[in-house]
């Protein structure tokens, strides 16, 4: 299989003004998980699944499969670096919590655990350190994501929601 490639020189200036603004702090109004973090105790209004004083658990709003889980620090960062010493061991402590939950909810094949850290890795949300949990199934990859490049998530996120948040191990 070869790459592909497509020119587009003409989009150089935005790439560049693009990470400038991040870097500068500057590109876009208050941090989403800085809101969902003052939004309150966890709902399926507000998608919180698990909230700690250190870090919390959020459906991600556009998942890549049912469950997908956001695992955050509360505190605005953007780094690892930038973790306490205590902010690290919850924030991992939340995502062996967060692994344990999906397997109890969905009782999945395996299970994707990662970071994107910066707009470049991919992240979305490159201003607000967080780590992706989510299912994985043998079964899951079909002719729509192959041929047509969708994702087909079968059910709702409040179902989601509800299904995390009954299977989130007390505390």
């Amino acid at each position: 299989m070869s790459l592909e490639q497509l020119w587009a020189g003409w989009r150089h200036e935005y790439v560049t003004a693009a990470g400038a603004a991040e870097r500068a702090g500057t590109d876009g109004d208050t941090c989403v998980f800085c809101r969902i973090a003052a939004s309150g105790d966890p709902s399926a209004d507000n998608g919180v699944v698990w909230r700690g004083p250190l870090t919390l658990a959020v459906l991600n709003a556009y998942p890549y499969a049912s469950g997908h889980l956001l695992v955050a620090p509360i505190r605005h960062l953007s780094a690892l670096a930038e973790l306490t010493a205590a902010e690290s061991v919850d924030l991992w402590e939340t995502t062996r919590t967060a692994a344990a939950a999906l397997g109890t909810a969905y009782d999945p094949d395996g299970l994707n655990i990662g970071a994107n850290l910066g707009r470049a890795a991919g992240a979305g949300i490159p201003r607000h350190l967080h780590l992706h949990v989510l299912p994985r199934w043998s079964g899951d990859t079909n002719f729509m994501t192959t041929v047509a490049g969708v994702r087909v998530i079968p059910e709702s996120l409040p179902q989601s929601w509800r299904a995390l948040h009954e299977a989130w191990p007390s505390s």
